[in-house]
């Protein structure tokens, strides 16, 4: 069984688990007065539920596992590949297109979405810091769109391996 298909796809599948959290995070955890609303929309108690708890565990210690599995998997590749990944200029600059995407996620999102979570408190926020979350939680959302078109200038760049020069 040839082993580059194994590993390219769970190299892939932990570059993208790297990035759900940041990408998913600022629209779990909700876009009204409070932070975290049941699925009528009625308000619920000021702790997150399970899926921003998750996103939150995977955000925190488990992407340091995640990297620590991205690393294995590229430096696998790298060996099965050789030096053939230098002739690619696409996957260079897919490359430089997930570092800066990765740099985004790290020093802008992270930090951001952890004070977002924070903010909401133990209690019930008042109107106007729920309106100054709201923006807040707005702006985190633009920062998770403009991450996922670099994700998807990534998946076009390995869907279509342009010649670029």
């Amino acid at each position: 069984m040839p082993l580059l298909p194994i590993v390219l796809v769970v190299h892939i599948c932990l570059a993208l688990a790297l990035f759900v959290p940041a990408l998913v995070l600022p629209f779990a955890l909700g876009r009204g007065g409070s932070p975290y609303r049941g699925a009528s929309g009625a308000e619920t108690e000021a702790r997150p539920g399970r899926l921003v708890g998750l996103l939150l565990t995977l955000q925190g210690s488990g992407s340091v596992v995640i990297a620590i599995g991205l690393t294995i998997t590229g430096l696998a590749l790298v060996a099965i590949l050789g030096l053939r990944i230098v002739e690619q200029p696409w996957l260079l600059i897919a490359l430089a297109i997930y570092v800066g995407n990765l740099a985004i996620a790290v020093v802008i999102q992270r930090p951001n979405l952890r004070r977002l979570v924070a903010d909401r408190g133990g209690s019930a926020l008042g109107p106007e810091e729920s309106a100054s979350w709201r923006d807040r939680a707005r702006r985190q959302r633009y920062v998770s769109y403009a991450m996922a078109g670099l994700v998807g200038a990534i998946g076009w760049l390995m869907s279509t391996k342009p010649a670029l020069w």
